[in-house]
């Protein structure tokens, strides 16, 4: 059909069976922020902003979000900056060292890695809030020159990636750019009003996003924080839709009213993205659970093992989002030179390592009539379901002989297996209860999987 910048037209778009089925993305964090790859550590965002406003901007968790900090008077990265690289050494002095060593980056290997990961889709960060562009738009800044990549990152990333079958999606931070404001959010106040609202951003934004989806075709539009005024939102997200109608776009593109012309007020997303959060149960509309594998998006050096998610709590982090109607996008944060951090690549490869086994589980599945529960042995038990089959997902790293579930009844000529395992279970059905018998010992794995044939009605 024939989108137009409607909302009643753009909601129509229904959300296509790919993200459905995808369940699992790689975030990219990268660029001149990575060079000093610091942030403060132990506190994750939530947490961090529990503490209000001012600490949080002050004291912030996330490394992508340097240059904010540096430019907080007595914050600790402001403190790590003047003792690294000297008090007159500004932040645009990171990008002859960025380009330099961007020199070594091997796009193909990354893309190898995430598709060893098992992830089926990537989303790239183009702009964060710093402003630097990772590839060399046609639209240059009018602030600073050459404050882009002097490698076309978004070009040789996207070709690699669908090149291995993967789709390919764009963050762009719209709301924020602290190339065009250089006062730095400090509290809630500042946070709301820091984003440019000038003509002038507004349509260096929208050119960027429409050079984006001409010269490289994403079928993700992730917007962050919000979108400035002075612009119909909609008229990006039809023109994206017309030209693909298999693309997805997420929920952060709402406008400030400073506006010299009345635009709508944006109602449409495919997905919306709770950030190091999950929900609670079943959801009827798609969302996606984007966080680190630590406690911020880009490399922060600092961070050790302590605070890295490791690969068993990924999976079931993976297996709790899914089971919910969610996808999850796990966040990479390379090093200056695009290579994955070894602690990141442990974390990806062993959710990989694991879908190999149980990925019929995981893909293109769909929620059950309840996400979750506990076997009598204390087990905590998830569920999702494909074509006629149902899968209990058993959170556990641990040889179990015998499960014992509540309140589930099969058919009488089910079929009950562990994924991985060629041998039928023996089962029995006691009134409401199924107790499941399992006769061998398990290899090791962070979760095991039963397939029950047919799925329960």
């Amino acid at each position: 059909m024939k989108y137009t910048p409607e909302k009643a037209s753009l909601k129509q778009h229904e959300v296509p069976d790919w993200f459905h089925n995808a369940k699992f993305g790689i975030f990219v964090h990268w660029g001149l922020y990575s060079v000093p790859a610091f942030a403060i550590t132990g506190i994750n965002l939530v947490d961090s902003m529990k503490r209000g406003p001012e600490e949080h901007f002050k004291n912030n968790p996330y490394a992508e979000w340097y240059l904010n900090s540096l430019r907080i008077k007595g914050s600790p990265t402001q403190k790590f900056h003047e003792q690294t690289y000297g008090a007159n050494f500004s932040y645009d002095e990171f990008i002859p060292i960025f380009n330099k060593e961007i020199e070594k980056w091997n796009p193909d290997e990354m893309a190898d890695l995430f598709k060893k990961a098992g992830a089926k889709y990537v989303v790239l960060v183009t702009k964060h809030h710093d402003g630097f562009l990772l590839w060399s738009s046609d639209y240059k800044n009018p602030n600073k020159k050459k404050y882009h990549a002097s490698r076309n990152i978004v070009s040789e990333l996207t070709n690699a990636v669908k090149k291995r079958g993967l789709k390919m999606g764009f963050y762009y931070s719209g709301a924020l750019d602290w190339s065009f404001n250089p006062n730095p959010i400090i509290d809630g106040k500042s946070f709301i009003s820091n984003g440019p609202d000038s003509i002038q951003y507004t349509n260096y934004a929208n050119n960027h996003w429409y050079e984006l989806i001409d010269k490289f075709e994403p079928i993700i539009l992730w917007n962050d924080i919000g979108y400035p005024p002075n612009t119909n939102v909609y008229e990006i997200f039809s023109y994206f839709y017309n030209k693909l109608p298999e693309g997805v776009i997420n929920d952060r593109w709402k406008q400030s009213h400073k506006s010299e012309f009345k635009h709508p007020t944006v109602r449409h997303w495919d997905f919306i993205t709770p950030e190091y959060e999950k929900m609670p149960k079943i959801t009827n509309y798609k969302w996606e659970s984007t966080r680190g594998i630590g406690n911020s998006y880009g490399y922060n050096k600092i961070e050790t093992e302590n605070e890295y998610l490791a690969p068993k709590e990924l999976i079931y982090l993976l297996i709790d989002v899914v089971c919910k109607n969610g996808n999850l996008l796990i966040n990479v944060g390379p090093k200056m030179d695009g290579s994955i951090p070894e602690l990141q690549k442990k974390a990806i490869l062993g959710i990989g390592k694991w879908l190999e086994v149980n990925g019929e589980a995981i893909f293109e599945t769909r929620p059950w009539l309840k996400a979750e529960g506990e076997t009598l042995e204390k087990i905590p038990i998830k569920f999702t379901q494909k074509d006629n089959n149902l899968y209990i997902h058993l959170l556990t790293d641990s040889n179990v002989n015998e499960i014992t579930i509540c309140d589930l009844r099969i058919m009488e000529d089910s079929k009950i297996k562990i994924l991985g395992y060629e041998e039928l279970l023996n089962w029995q059905q006691v009134n409401g209860t199924l107790k499941i018998s399992i006769p061998f010992n398990l290899k090791n794995s962070a979760a095991y999987v039963l397939k029950i044939t047919p799925k329960p009605i």
